[in-house]
């Protein structure tokens, strides 16, 4: 990374966006330890990552629109001394209340972040320098998620899953300084907050994720029903929390598609997997962190290529070529002989699915803030963001509730790749035409 170029931006967004990213994977290869440190029943191990996942995806839109009305800088604060304090007492806990309410703290600082992050990189560089920016965002999405498991297996192993979050005040208040330093502020709105809008999208989001992760239909459907009432809502007022002309560019609404559907394949695969590997091959918790590796050096390879695979081919092939790649890898993993051992079951497909997730992520994170006007970059990133967090669940819980065999679970991670490959290619065929 060239520092002369980008400056200080850059960095200091990529590694706030890689700590959330990374904190959110250390929970799937720390779990079981968590739960016999605190003497959690399983129920309240659930929520341990649902507590999270639930105010991450509820507070996104909110926290997006906020950049854009209060200042990127103000909201980007605040959201890492959140972060920060919240990692501190989740290491420090000592019971299941406390373990839980703090990760939904985390949450809520998490939603801060990731739309701000981006929306600081679309405010700080412009054309070339802004997809590289965009291409480096894409690939810490992959990096972080695959490292996580990584060094949450190792931390757990080597020291205490308490490590894992604790490890995070030190770098929260590096980025603080940094941030408060170099990071300009950007211009704030005198516009009005909807905060009916805003509480109507808390509830809707908190509703359905929420409804997934528990498979209670009665809930998905009120989550659904406050939805619509927010979307009647915002096309009602002149100060929505989230404008819905952002939907009007066929692009834009492309990639929220695709990235839905994106976690709703990878997620339950890093959730599955960790689990497959520790039960059918007998790996601890560094070991089936260490299996990511192949995906996530591949994955960072891809992601230096990007720019100038972008500039050659375009986004839009480069994301339709992703989603082939990935639809291949996870084939490769459900028709293989997992008795034959890691080295002839998974390693070889993990490389390809890392090849997929890093043509992948960056493009379709480009594309969900396509020609995004500035006063809505952070709204924009809002949605992309909110769709990466409900995404998971709902893939996740379709799964759980159809089936416990791995290789159905592999074949159905591979349905909704080819769901999403038929959309960018209808997206592709009405843009030549």
């Amino acid at each position: 990374m060239n520092k002369q170029k980008f400056g200080i931006v850059l960095p200091v967004t990529l590694f706030a966006y890689f700590l959330i990213l990374m904190d959110n994977s250390i929970i799937f290869t720390s779990s079981v330890q968590i739960g016999e440190s605190l003497q959690l029943s399983s129920s309240a191990l659930s929520w341990v990552s649902s507590a999270y996942t639930l105010t991450f995806g509820g507070f996104l839109l909110l926290s997006g629109r906020l950049s854009d009305l209060l200042g990127r800088k103000r909201i980007f604060l605040i959201g890492l001394s959140i972060f920060g304090i919240s990692s501190l007492l989740i290491g420090l806990s000592q019971s299941a209340l406390m373990m839980i309410s703090m990760r939904a703290m985390q949450g809520v600082g998490s939603s801060i972040i990731a739309p701000t992050t981006l929306a600081l990189i679309m405010d700080a560089y412009q054309s070339n320098m802004r997809q590289k920016a965009i291409s480096y965002y894409g690939a810490t999405a992959g990096i972080g998620s695959s490292i996580g498991l990584l060094i949450g297996g190792g931390l757990t192993s080597l020291i205490s899953w308490r490590a894992g979050f604790i490890i995070n005040v030190p770098f929260t208040v590096i980025l603080i300084l940094l941030t408060a330093k170099y990071i300009n502020e950007s211009e704030t709105k005198s516009e009005k907050i909807d905060y009916l809008g805003s509480i109507l999208s808390v509830l809707a989001l908190v509703g359905i994720i929420f409804g997934f992760t528990e498979a209670n239909l009665i809930v998905i459907v009120l989550g659904i029903i406050i939805l619509v009432l927010f979307i009647i809502r915002e096309s009602r007022i002149n100060f929505p929390i989230l404008p819905l002309t952002l939907f009007k560019n066929k692009i834009r609404s492309s990639a929220y598609a695709t990235r839905l559907l994106f976690m709703m394949t990878m997620l339950p695969f890093w959730f599955f997997l960790p689990q497959m590997l520790q039960s059918q091959y007998g790996f601890s918790a560094f070991e089936s962190g260490l299996a990511f590796l192949p995906l996530t050096i591949v994955n960072f390879i891809i992601a230096l290529q990007l720019p100038r695979l972008t500039l050659k081919f375009g986004n839009s092939r480069i994301l339709l070529a992703g989603e082939i790649v990935l639809m291949i890898g996870l084939i490769l993993i459900a028709i293989s002989n997992i008795s034959t051992g890691y080295w002839g079951a998974i390693f070889i497909p993990m490389m390809i699915i890392g090849i997929g997730q890093g043509l992948i992520l960056a493009p379709v994170t480009a594309a969900g803030v396509h020609e995004a006007p500035v006063e809505l970059s952070g709204i924009a990133s809002g949605v992309t963001n909110t769709m990466h967090q409900i995404g998971g669940p709902i893939g996740l819980s379709i799964i759980v509730s159809i089936t416990n065999d791995f290789h159905i679970e592999i074949w159905m991670m591979v349905v909704f790749t080819a769901v999403a490959t038929i959309i960018l290619a209808v997206m592709a065929n009405s843009s030549n035409n």
